[in-house]
């Protein structure tokens, strides 16, 4: 099979696979426990998947102290990032919740612009606007009804959490260690905020029967380890960028299991949405290969053709 074929396929499992959070976190819901619990033991079972994985791979867990601090960081993050995008789901739908959380490039460049003064292309301006353009009108129904402004908040705290993960990620010295290491670290520390929060709060709900720990593994199996492994695999095969375009099916497949496995309702208005994040968020990914694609377009014309347009 041609390699970049291969990278398309991985990327796309990757994705689809993610987008399978809320088909195994809802029923987990409706059994009673509450989403600090679900990723308690989401994460607790992942731990040995992902330690399994580096033995076969044959890579270590050797950090440096300088190295764990900043693993118990990102852990944090990747937690808030988790719990606040669980939570929301109690108060919207999670096809329209994975949508809202797909802004979080978006959320990268704003910090990238105001933070480290990273300049800003026109096109991932017009890119924005598209994009918040889409989540006006998922915010605001045809009937005028209104999103929760609870999940809503949740949503963009999922999404604010995520970019500051991975743009720490990039900028510090855990950028050198092997990928699943540093996941192995990430999980352990985030399963460590959770299992903080349930000794805190002095409540921890447990699946009451055994095919709601079926719904727990593949949480624990498909968003987590397959689609770290796929996602790996993609990047090395066709790139972080095409890799992250693909990301544009894990909100579809939500919204997908979504609609047609829990009944939640889409208008033309929250579709029109949907597509509106979905391409503005994919531009601003894509954008550079987008400029290179379109002055070869431009430089297709003869000279004085253009200097009439």
């Amino acid at each position: 099979m041609n390699s970049k074929i291969k990278g398309y396929l991985l990327g796309s499992v990757a994705e689809i696979t993610y987008g399978m959070n809320p088909l195994f976190t809802l029923p987990l819901y409706g059994d009673g426990m509450d989403p600090n619990s679900v990723l308690f033991f989401r994460y607790l079972c992942a731990l040995p998947v992902i330690l399994l994985m580096l033995r076969w791979r044959g890579q270590s867990l050797k950090v440096s102290g300088a190295q764990i601090l900043r693993l118990a960081l990102l852990g944090v993050m990747f937690a808030l990032s988790s719990l606040t995008l669980f939570k929301s789901y109690n108060h919207m739908g999670a096809g329209i919740a994975s949508t809202l959380l797909f802004v979080y490039p978006i959320v990268v460049a704003l910090i990238m612009r105001v933070v480290y003064k990273e300049r800003l292309s026109v096109t991932t301006a017009l890119c924005m606007v598209m994009a918040l353009t889409g989540i006006g009108l998922l915010y605001k129904g045809e009937d005028g009804s209104t999103l929760s402004l609870t999940g809503t908040l949740l949503v963009m705290a999922s999404a604010l959490s995520y970019a500051f993960y991975i743009i720490f990620t990039n900028r510090s010295n855990v950028r050198t260690l092997p990928t699943l290491t540093i996941t192995f670290y990430v999980l352990l520390f985030g399963w460590m905020v959770f299992a903080a929060n349930a000794f805190w709060s002095g409540t921890l709900s447990v699946p009451s029967e055994p095919v709601m720990w079926v719904n727990v593994a593949a949480l624990a199996v498909l968003p987590t380890a397959v689609s770290l492994i796929c996602t790996t695999g993609a990047i090395q095969l066709i790139g972080s960028t095409m890799t992250a375009i693909l990301g544009a099916l894990e909100p579809l497949t939500a919204v997908f299991f979504g609609v047609v496995v829990f009944g939640e309702m889409l208008t033309g208005r929250d579709i029109v949405g949907i597509v509106l994040i979905i391409a503005g968020v994919s531009l601003v990914v894509g954008g550079g290969k987008i400029d290179v694609l379109l002055n070869r377009i431009v430089r297709m014309f003869p000279k004085r053709l253009r200097s009439t347009t």
